[in-house]
């Protein structure tokens, strides 16, 4: 941005900011026109900005972090082709919020050749840039399952708006959205990280994912583990010739589900162990009582008949006096 365009765009920031009205009349018709007159500049020039001017508060959509050194090689020796998209910032004149091309910028902010970045500036609100941010990326690669489901949660633990409003910025259903949030809580961000996008594992694969780690019962630490060790042998193994080779974060997904499917299995085929207490009538043994993880069986064979007789008269009213103990005391 020239030091002239910069001035002009100062001095509308300020009054606008300020509400100094310029012609006599309503204070909030000049703000408005003021608005008007600076929105229309930004929306016919591609602005040269200084990125210490931007601020990336945006909601995370992404969860592979990509290395931005060739970009910026690229933008040092052909120039930055493709502007970023800000919009002003809400209360701080001369700042700008990062409505999407985070990697432009950042390969501009690492450079010690290029000091200003190319840049859209566009009169947005919250749900807009959103939606905007959305609209880029799906314009590049579409978000993965899991990258939209955590993004949708993200969303709503920040009070963004309901599952209806998440639902219409995403353009699916409440329902779609709901099962998505489901599924990102139980996965957590943790492992789902660890893995990585995973393009072309869809819901359904995720939703069984879910229930191999419900029946697995597995240490998250232990599969971020195995996740991040396929991710880390792909890139020592380097490219294949097999360019229709899953990438990395999809064989990271197989191994974690592999291990919780082997989990799985060895607890369904462990059987199930049973605690036994002996009892005792002063002193004497009379029985014992057995705990599984099916039943509590009470077995009485040396007691005298009397006794037993009564004990079978009474034992509904015992064991409903042994539970109300029971909740008194815990």
């Amino acid at each position: 941005m020239t030091d002239s365009k910069k001035k002009r765009m100062s001095m509308l920031d300020s009054l606008s900011t300020a509400g100094t009205p310029l012609v006599p009349g309503s204070m909030m018709s000049s703000n408005r026109a003021l608005r008007s007159a600076r929105d229309a500049v930004d929306a016919h020039h591609v602005w040269e900005l200084d990125p210490a001017e931007i601020e990336d508060g945006r909601y995370s959509d992404r969860l592979d972090i990509q290395d931005v050194h060739d970009l910026r090689t690229s933008i040092e020796q052909n120039g930055q082709t493709v502007p970023i998209l800000v919009r002003r910032h809400p209360t701080e004149a001369g700042l700008y919020l990062l409505v999407y091309g985070r990697r432009r910028l950042e390969a501009i902010r690492g450079s010690d050749k290029v000091s200003k970045v190319r840049a859209l500036i566009a009169n947005l609100d919250d749900t807009a840039a959103v939606r905007a941010q959305i609209s880029e990326n799906t314009g590049r690669r579409d978000l993965s399952y899991i990258e939209r489901a955590l993004f949708a949660q993200e969303l709503l633990d920040s009070r963004f708006g309901s599952q209806a409003q998440i639902a219409e910025v995403l353009n699916v259903t409440r329902s779609a959205v709901s099962m998505a949030i489901s599924v990102a809580k139980a996965v957590g961000a943790p492992l789902a990280r660890a893995i990585g996008p995973a393009h072309g594992v869809g819901r359904p694969r995720w939703e069984a994912f879910v229930k191999e780690l419900s029946e697995a019962g597995a240490d998250q630490d232990v599969l971020c583990r195995i996740a991040l060790d396929v991710r880390a042998a792909a890139v020592d193994s380097g490219p294949t010739e097999d360019e229709s080779q899953a990438d990395a974060s999809v064989s990271a997904f197989d191994a974690v589900s592999r291990y919780l499917r082997k989990s799985a299995s060895q607890t369904r085929g462990q059987k199930p162990r049973s605690k036994t207490t002996a009892l005792a009538i002063d002193g004497i043994p009379v029985g014992a009582i057995k705990k599984s993880s099916r039943a509590v069986r009470l077995d009485l064979a040396n007691l005298d008949d009397a006794f037993a007789e009564w004990l079978g008269a009474r034992a509904q009213d015992l064991l409903e006096e042994l539970h109300k103990r029971w909740k008194s005391e815990t």
